[in-house]
């Protein structure tokens, strides 16, 4: 994204706020404090920069249904990165493990005002329009600045030799397409207005799973979509990123320090790109699967030993290899070209000589024992059976079988089964703009040209080139500690 000029950062843009913004209607001295007086050093004395650094006071008044709830979010609080840090710790180090985040995590943090009404501090700041308040964050400048080095190369197709997300390509969907204000703003919308309608989310992947994939693709899941590979392996046995995933990036760890004068910075020793499925470790009723992907968080047991010695002291009590929702999802993907793409073929799974491949042997323990699959599962010796019972349910209930690009070897004799174009919306329209494509949500500019892959993958991995990539670089990633 281009670099704010310094003026844009402070400068109101008089004409735009007062013609459009109910918020002009209310002194400035209503919610920055300092002196409504003419003379420039008494007018700025007790100023707040942001009023909503504390959500209920600066846009409680005005958003009482929203900023309670806000200030509880994950989006605001530290509460993700406390669950991963505190699980791999032991209570008496949790007050030092505090004070590393007061260095490290709380300014990454969002404000109401770091995405309504500027850029986040991580790309530097600044007015998206000029103090104008906007509803729905512009997500080139404000989701994906925060979102960067992992949901943003791979929604946007920047990580090298990879397409896009087939919902960004073809769908043209935005971030708050499946990500809703509600969910945003630590609000859980089945709760009634009359009642507590706090998520209660303690890390991202807690709690209901949303969005979900069968909000919008109901009929195409499991048993019933008449879609071959979903009728046999059901809404239980993987998720669907299983299938329809590409690779991703993978960090192998982070250490954090800071420089004499107190300034925070991070290393991140490597980081790759791979695609693994493993044993699901948050299998429960919402996430049911037993075979999920699984990606490598920035952990290292070392990671806080500038802040005290052995602070992750229970470091493998959670895994390091950790339930994954990649942004990169594909209709065909490599892993279904055929049945045995996975099936007895270890190439796609977390096994044993993966983590010995990146250096990872001294994490094959613990809790990562859950996740590292032996053996990929080999097909099973009944699949043409399998095969030809769902054919003749579907046949008796007057259906027709479809596929999904994938050639049922030893199922279909080789045949290729023909794709399902209702699956992605298809047709000549698949890659025609949504008709309520919202322009200054997309933030303009060159950023829209998705299909281009990054020049680097070491430029791309932190948003790359000219988008504001350095400082990037200085604060942590969406879910370094607390997901994925």
């Amino acid at each position: 994204m281009p670099p704010v000029e310094a003026w844009q950062k402070v400068f109101i843009d008089r004409e735009a706020y007062f013609e459009q913004d109910v918020h002009s209607y209310i002194n400035c001295t209503t919610c920055h404090a300092g002196q409504n007086v003419d003379d420039m050093d008494a007018a700025h004395e007790g100023m707040i920069a942001d009023p909503a650094a504390d959500p209920e006071a600066g846009c409680g008044d005005c958003h009482p249904d929203i900023a309670p709830y806000a200030a509880d979010s994950l989006h605001f609080t530290l509460q993700g990165y406390d669950t991963a840090i505190y699980q791999r710790s032991s209570p008496e180090n949790h007050p030092t493990l505090e004070h590393m985040e007061s260095y490290h995590c709380s300014a990454c943090h969002a404000t109401c005002g770091d995405c309504h009404v500027s850029q986040p501090n991580a790309v530097g700041g600044g007015f998206l329009e000029g103090h104008v308040f906007v509803q729905t964050p512009p997500m080139s400048r404000t989701c994906t600045a925060c979102h960067g080095s992992r949901v943003k190369n791979e929604y946007y197709g920047l990580n090298e030799g990879y397409p896009g997300d087939v919902h960004l390509r073809q769908g043209r969907m935005a971030c708050e397409d499946c990500h809703d204000g509600a969910q945003m703003h630590g609000i859980d919308p089945n709760i009634p207005l009359d009642e507590d309608r706090h998520l209660n989310a303690n890390h991202r992947y807690n709690g209901d799973r949303e969005p979900k994939c069968e909000s919008c693709h109901e009929d195409e899941i499991g048993v019933g979509s008449g879609i071959l590979e979903h009728e046999i392996h059901g809404t239980e046995l993987m998720s669907c990123q299983v299938c329809h995933s590409v690779s991703y990036t993978n960090c192998k760890n982070c250490h954090v320090d800071k420089t004499e004068d107190d300034v925070p910075f991070y290393t991140v020793e490597d980081h790759w790109l791979g695609f693994f499925i493993g044993r699901n470790p948050l299998q429960n009723n919402e996430r049911p699967y037993r075979y999920v992907t699984v990606r490598h968080v920035p952990v290292d047991i070392n990671s806080f030993d500038k802040y005290g010695d052995n602070l992750l002291d229970q470091f493998l009590s959670r895994p390091t290899w950790e339930y994954a929702t990649p942004h990169n999802i594909q209709r065909n993907t490599p892993q279904t070209e055929s049945c045995d793409s996975c099936h007895g073929n270890d190439e796609f799974f977390l096994t044993p000589d993966k983590l010995a491949q990146y250096g990872l042997d001294s994490e094959l323990g613990g809790a990562n024992l859950d996740v590292v699959v032996e053996h990929a599962p080999p097909l099973p010796e009944n699949a043409d059976e399998l095969v030809e019972r769902i054919k003749a349910r579907i046949e008796a209930e007057g259906g027709t079988l479809e596929g999904g690009g994938m050639e049922a070897e030893g199922a279909q004799g080789g045949e290729e089964l023909s794709g399902d174009e209702a699956f992605w919306g298809g047709g000549e329209e698949e890659n025609a703009p949504a008709e309520n494509a919202d322009e200054s949500f997309w933030g303009g500019g060159e950023e829209e040209n998705t299909d281009q892959s990054a020049e680097s993958a070491d430029d791309a991995f932190w948003g790359g080139g000219d988008e504001g990539g350095a400082d990037n670089t200085e604060n942590a990633d969406d879910a370094f500690w607390g997901g994925n």
